[in-house]
């Protein structure tokens, strides 16, 4: 068990730094300069050079990489050329707001998608079947951008049901906090609801063919304690894996979805970043939204050695 965790440890330490060195390279691959943007666009080479200076941008991409890393580290990312504000500060109000939409919309996503995909496995070439595969066709093909947009119109400005923007945090008022992530966190998670409902299914079709599933029923077992006992159950291991893939995908793609809602996440933040050619809040955003997935998918395969001891057995292997 601790060989196989530390295993995943250092796979996960060489994925992050492969990660810090591919944003690194892509931020500065962006069109743009940010020395023309604080000094304006009239500004001369002499003002250019000493903004540049200024910021660090003088010096060799070695050199601003080993002092980006070396400061990451120790939780510096700079101040924000926009703002002048600290990153962390700016990553510290944006992630929470992120983190619980992520997290509400996968609760959603996983009850909507296992109840769906349950219910498409037992009830083969019957109704609930047509309609959960409809679901998750309808989910998978409609953009969620559009989606949202009908959301807003419909449910918020014409029903009145949720509210059409804003954000209240759920620690300070928990009910009210959660009234306006509900509509967000349901668009946000109907496309991940489709992906858990469809493996659900293929996975629980499996199980319940299975001989020792035959077996189990030969005893004289109920069908409740059949599905749940035995069909779910094994098919936890795969449900697991699509939940950490996706809540990794919805951190990093709440951003249509915070921009429709006006959520002050790590979505806006980003957009922001880019469109001001913002360096230090643009690759302090992308490698932190990175370290999130890369932590999550190793909590997933820990996981699994909980779920299937035969993960351990691999992992001792290795």
């Amino acid at each position: 068990m601790l060989q196989y965790v530390f295993h995943r440890l250092w796979q996960s330490a060489v994925t992050l730094v492969l990660a810090s060195i591919v944003v690194f390279i892509g931020v500065r691959a962006l069109p743009g300069d940010p020395a023309t943007t604080l000094a304006g666009e009239q500004a001369d080479e002499a003002a250019l050079a000493a903004v540049r200076a200024e910021l660090g941008m003088d010096r060799s991409l070695p050199v601003q990489y080993f002092e980006f890393v070396t400061h990451a580290l120790t939780g510096d990312f700079g101040k924000s050329i926009r703002t002048g504000t600290p990153v962390i500060d700016m990553i510290g109000t944006t992630l929470p707001v992120t983190m619980q939409l992520a997290l509400y919309a996968m609760i959603i996503a996983v009850l909507a998608g296992v109840i769906g995909g349950v219910l498409a496995a037992v009830y083969r070439g019957r109704w609930p079947e047509w309609a959960a595969n409809g679901f998750s066709l309808m989910a998978l093909s409609v953009p969620t951008f559009w989606v949202g947009i009908l959301a807003v119109l419909y449910l918020s400005v014409q029903l009145n049901w949720f509210p059409a923007s804003g954000y209240v945090s759920p620690f300070e008022h928990p009910l009210r906090g959660l009234y306006f992530l509900t509509l967000p966190a349901i668009i946000l998670g109907l496309a991940h609801a489709a992906v858990v409902q469809r493996q659900t299914r293929s996975s629980m079709v499996e199980t319940l063919t299975a001989d020792f599933v035959r077996t189990a029923r030969a005893k004289g077992l109920s069908r409740g304690a059949v599905i749940f006992r035995f069909g779910l159950r094994n098919s936890l291991i795969v449900v697991t894996t699509i939940v950490g893939l996706q809540l990794g995908g919805l951190i990093a793609g709440a951003v249509v979805t915070e921009r429709i809602f006006s959520l002050p996440g790590m979505g806006k933040l980003t957009l922001d970043s880019v469109f001001t050619r913002d360096y230090p809040v643009i690759q302090a955003v992308i490698l932190v939204i990175a370290a999130s997935y890369i932590v999550i998918n190793l909590l997933v395969d820990v996981l699994y050695t909980v779920i299937d001891p035969r993960v351990r057995v691999s992992g001792r292997a290795q």
